[in-house]
């Protein structure tokens, strides 16, 4: 069993030889501890120039220290005032992290990560005169954040509170919001500028908000510095080393999915799947994550032979037949025998994939975060991409910013049924739809369905899943848009071109005017699903949308379909 601040990874591979022979040579190239030595040159000359500015995630543990007094004594500041109800206006690195950390501490933290406008209006209707809204953006010019921002500047001045005495801002020192924050009087919190806002959960965008909600940012932290030198250990028995060399040798063998069964119920899940396919989805190549909500669930069960398993939150992984227990109680690593030797009697926790590539991984978050993104690193070194950049982004916003300026064409669809607006093939809505899904790649290609609706109003429609998964008995990932967009939005443009896409947008029950803007946030989510469409055809990739007008009789027919397809 393990200690309290440890971290347990279990594996299995169809051969232990090659396993041990790829980290054998990671070892040789000391590739753990020139990560934690910040070595921009790991991952070649293409990639040195951004490595050398993104790699100071490896020593937040320490250099973050000095922020949690600081977070702490402005919580209690704020809570004098009666100030108790934390809002995350956030996308991507910046609201994944804190999301999770609050939910392992079980405190309430409302995450708006969305430009959908019921969404937005819920969220503005939510405690506001006790509500403090940490504004959260890296580059300072995300879109969203500013738009969610503006929201919440005029609720607060509607409602005669002064925004200085409730909004709090972190960005990185120099960026746009940080100088209008600045000159706005608000509190600011500049973060580490050489950290990629995926790998920041450690840094001031993962801690401010969830300190502030009430977790101990102080223990994540102490976790993370205790496992620290195991992670950055150049030994076999070095957990991260191993879990990132599985992913790369399996990857090597075209083993392109990572299917994570998140058991730990704080969504860590959807925290490893951004870090994941933004930092590996890239020219044509990558590791595609598949979030699923336990081991009986399709994709899991029966799995394919192009996925590797993971489960996530193992309470232990004892009871292998090899093990290696280091540094006391702070890591352990260990290794399964190989899965052919005796598939008949297996009594692991670890489960078996048809690939043979599967793992366990458990340990307190701090420590597990920590582990995640060395692995991450360790296996876009063996994949041959560079991990930090993420070149398939922009062009997503740059469709969306044409669309809202007037400059790009705005699709019209090309038939209506049943109050749902089809923009793809065929002539029905079963057509238009088997007509997608027939173009999936039998061995090695996926679905994606991204949702553009309210993700808490809508929370049971993200089922569809299950059903499209057992139907297909290919992987199928959900995403809500346009959280996605900065998660898996990267490696759909970028990675492995096998997927197809089916978008699934709405009309709101009512709009909502951005203050300062000529554009809505209705106005503003239609640009984002047109314009990612656009680009993912733009790369060949196929897409269905549907723009449903009346959303819950809309999703109610999509369900039909789906079950008519069963």
């Amino acid at each position: 069993m393990a200690g309290q601040h440890s971290v347990e990874v279990a594996l299995k591979v169809p051969s232990v030889d090659e396993l041990d022979a790829a980290l054998q040579s990671a070892v040789d190239d000391r590739v753990a501890s020139r990560i934690g030595a910040q070595d921009p040159t790991l991952w070649g000359p293409d990639a040195e120039s951004e490595a050398a500015v993104r790699l100071s995630w490896t020593s937040l543990a320490e250099t973050s220290r000095p922020l949690v007094a600081e977070i702490e004594a402005l919580r209690d500041e704020l809570a004098t005032k009666g100030l108790d109800h934390v809002v995350l206006c956030g996308m991507g690195g910046s609201s994944l992290a804190p999301e999770v950390i609050c939910h392992t501490a079980d405190v309430d933290l409302t995450v708006l990560d969305s430009s959908q406008p019921d969404m937005v209006r819920s969220a503005l209707a939510d405690r506001l005169d006790r509500t403090v809204v940490v504004v959260s953006s890296k580059s300072g010019g995300t879109v969203e954040t500013d738009s969610q921002r503006r929201a919440y500047e005029h609720a607060f001045t509607e409602a005669g509170i002064d925004p200085r005495e409730r909004i709090v801002v972190v960005t990185d020192p120099g960026s746009p919001l940080d100088q209008q924050a600045t000159e706005a009087g608000y509190r600011v919190f500049r973060a580490d500028p050489h950290v990629g806002g995926r790998y920041s959960a450690l840094t001031a965008f993962g801690l401010v908000p969830s300190g502030l909600a009430g977790a101990d940012v102080g223990e994540l932290l102490e976790t993370a510095r205790e496992a620290a030198p195991v992670l950055f250990a150049d030994d076999v028995d070095n957990p991260a080393l191993r879990l990132g060399v599985l992913l790369g040798v399996a990857n090597d063998h075209g083993v392109d999915k990572l299917v994570l069964a998140d058991r730990s119920g704080n969504g860590i899940g959807d925290w490893i799947e951004q870090l994941v396919a933004e930092s590996t989805g890239k020219q044509g190549r990558g590791i595609l994550p598949v979030v699923v909500p336990d081991e009986d669930a399709p994709n899991f069960v029966p799995s394919t032979t192009d996925s590797v398993l993971a489960v996530i939150g193992q309470q232990q992984v004892g009871g292998l037949e090899r093990a290696a227990e280091l540094a006391g109680s702070v890591v352990h690593a260990t290794l399964s025998a190989a899965f052919g030797d005796n598939p008949q009697v297996d009594d692991s926790p670890v489960p078996t994939a048809l690939s043979g590539y599967s793992t366990v991984v458990d340990g307190p978050l701090g420590a597990q975060m920590l582990l995640w993104e060395i692995a991450v690193a360790v296996a876009g070194r063996a994949i041959g991409i560079d991990p930090f950049d993420q070149p398939d982004v922009e062009s997503a916003k740059k469709a969306a910013r044409e669309l809202l300026d007037g400059a790009g064409s705005v699709p019209t669809p090309d038939f209506t049924e049943d109050g749902i607006d089809v923009y793809g093939s065929g002539s029905t809505l079963a057509e238009a739809l088997d007509q997608l899904l027939d173009q999936i790649d039998v061995e090695h290609g996926y679905l994606a369905v991204q949702v553009y609706l309210d993700r808490l109003a809508h929370a049971g429609f993200a089922d569809v899943r299950e059903e499209l998964a057992e139907n297909l008995a290919r992987p199928v990932t959900f995403g809500w848009g346009p959280r996605f967009l900065h998660s898996t939005g990267q490696y759909h443009k970028g990675g492995t071109p096998n997927g197809v896409f089916l978008q699934i947008t709405g009309t709101p029950l009512d709009d909502l005017a951005i203050d300062g803007r000529d554009f809505t946030f209705g106005s503003f989510i239609d640009s984002q699903a047109a314009g990612d469409a656009a680009v993912l055809r733009d790369h060949g990739r196929p897409v269905l949308r549907l723009h449903l007008t009346d959303v819950e009789a809309g999703l109610a027919r999509v369900r039909e379909l789906v079950a008519h397809d069963s």
